[in-house]
């Protein structure tokens, strides 16, 4: 059999996406491949789109001459050499300084544009837009720009009337994922109240304590149309099923296994390559 082709790849990953019946487990690279290359570098995208992952996760900032960038934090002190937010630069401006790796170190590598990772995943895999409802519409341009707007994943915390109120004209032609936190109270009158309204592809369901009923019992979620995210990241996410359990000690029954038998067809993780293993050796990756 010929290997599929970048664009037929990607293709199979949105038709994934779209179909809540599947039980295959999606991978969400956080930030990229960062244990190998800077957090959110285009290199770090480049390894793990090199791994096999369905989607690779991003953090959205802006410049002061208005150009989207990736940039998880606040400010540009904890990931560069600079100081300050990405929006007291210019992009030329952002540009001079240079990305540190997972030890602090600078390296060679700057910060990356929404239109160079756009780019550089175009026929490749899905994007996860995270920390973006300020720049949905700009955002939205881009990916029209660079023809991956199917690619993309846009999210929020917010509640429905919430984000109607912020984007009426974009909702209808963007794949979108609702983000709840299952520790507050009325997280299932949400997710209920977005199926109603835009029906979300995925939900992504955060809880500290994993005594939520939504947990015992959400086939109402794949059963109105949606997949069900998981963050394997840190124990805040995920009430202690996280990805250095599975890391430290092998203990992928109370990490990752928990998960999926909990309902989980994505998970977005900080270990890929090791949960992409994982996953292949159970049958529920290609």
């Amino acid at each position: 059999m010929c290997a599929l082709t970048t664009t037929a790849q990607v293709k199979e990953t949105i038709k994934q996406l779209h179909d809540p019946a599947s039980k295959k487990v999606m991978v969400v690279s956080h930030r990229g491949d960062w244990r190998n290359a800077p957090e959110n570098s285009l290199e770090a995208y480049k390894l793990a789109i090199e791994m096999g992952v369905d989607m690779i996760e991003t953090d959205l900032g802006k410049t002061s001459d208005g150009v989207i960038v990736i940039m998880h934090d606040g400010t540009i002190d904890r990931t560069t050499n600079g100081k300050g937010k990405p929006s007291d630069y210019t992009l030329a401006e952002l540009r001079k300084f240079h990305l540190k790796n997972g030890l602090g170190r600078v390296t060679n590598h700057t910060i990356p544009t929404l239109e160079e990772v756009m780019l550089l995943a175009k026929g490749k895999v899905m994007v996860n837009l995270d920390k973006s409802i300020k720049y949905y519409n700009e955002a939205y341009q881009i990916l029209k720009s660079t023809g991956t707007l199917e690619q993309a994943l846009f999210k929020t915390e917010l509640s429905y009337p919430e984000l109607k109120e912020l984007y009426p004209a974009i909702l209808d032609s963007i794949t979108f994922m609702a983000v709840v936190n299952l520790d507050k109270p009325g997280a299932r009158k949400i997710i209920e109240e977005y199926q109603k309204a835009v029906k979300p592809v995925a939900f992504e369901l955060n809880f500290g304590t994993d005594t939520s009923a939504i947990l015992t019992d959400n086939s109402f979620i794949p059963a109105h149309g949606a997949k069900i995210w998981y963050n394997s990241l840190w124990a805040s996410l995920n009430a202690g099923h996280e990805d250095d359990l599975a890391f430290d000690s092998g203990n992928t029954k109370d990490s990752w296994d928990w998960l999926i038998s909990h309902g989980a067809t994505i998970l977005q993780t900080d270990r890929p390559l090791m949960m992409l293993n994982y996953l292949r050796k159970r049958s529920l990756h290609k």
